[in-house]
């Protein structure tokens, strides 16, 4: 069997923050309140656009008996736009490729909804590489509840797993799913690196390669 590496998306395949800061304004606008930082976004950014509304709301003088209408609108608007500002991290696409080349199997698990995700790695061309997806609106809890993670090995039928993200939520899932972590230092974790735990974590994905496999033959 094929060995398998399942990726988070936001903040570790791509950088989306800037598309979600925006999409966060343009609702604050639209309810006529100031918007926020990039920063306060960012941190708000790892357990699904719900909760990310849900932050936004405790963050400013939004109304929560109008939860559900604003997670509605800021979907709505934020998956017709979602790639205006998103970009990949410094070489995914072509490590993707060496990895599927090599013989691995690839597939993302991820909080945000199956429409903005399927969008944005179609858009980005990155679509082609992946075997599987697991989005936050499928038929399993959200992360870190390991049952996505866990729908993706049995769909793919792996071998070894390993799942690389780049945040605590992330650290949680594989630990959950009792999977190896790689973490990815890059993208929107709130805690330091060395208080997440992991099996080896990168800042270049030029570098990944190598690290997954020294990972597994030690494993064997």
């Amino acid at each position: 069997m094929r060995p398998a590496l399942i990726f988070d998306l936001d903040g570790t395949l791509i950088d989306s923050a800037p598309d979600l800061h925006a999409a966060a304004n343009r609702m604050l606008v639209a309810e006529e309140l100031p918007g926020l930082p990039l920063a306060t976004i960012r941190s708000f950014i790892g357990n699904g656009i719900p909760v990310l509304v849900e932050r936004i709301i405790a963050a400013t003088a939004l109304a929560p008996e109008e939860r559900d209408r604003l997670v509605a609108d800021f979907l709505a608007d934020y998956q017709t736009r979602a790639t205006e500002l998103t970009r990949p991290y410094p070489g995914v696409e072509p490590v993707l490729a060496a990895l599927k080349q090599a013989g691995f199997a690839l597939a993302v698990c991820t909080n945000k909804h199956e429409a903005p995700a399927q969008r944005i790695l179609s858009e980005l061309g990155l679509a082609h590489l992946f075997d599987a997806l697991a989005s936050g609106d499928g038929p399993w809890r959200l992360k870190p509840d390991p049952s996505g993670l866990n729908k993706l090995r049995d769909q793919l039928g792996a071998g070894p797993v390993l799942y690389i993200g780049d945040s605590e939520v992330d650290a949680a899932t594989a630990r959950n799913a009792a999977v190896p972590f790689a973490l990815f230092s890059e993208g929107y974790r709130k805690r330091p690196a060395c208080e997440i735990p992991h099996s080896f974590s990168f800042s270049r994905y030029q570098d990944l390669k190598e690290l997954v496999v020294s990972l597994f033959e030690a494993s064997n």
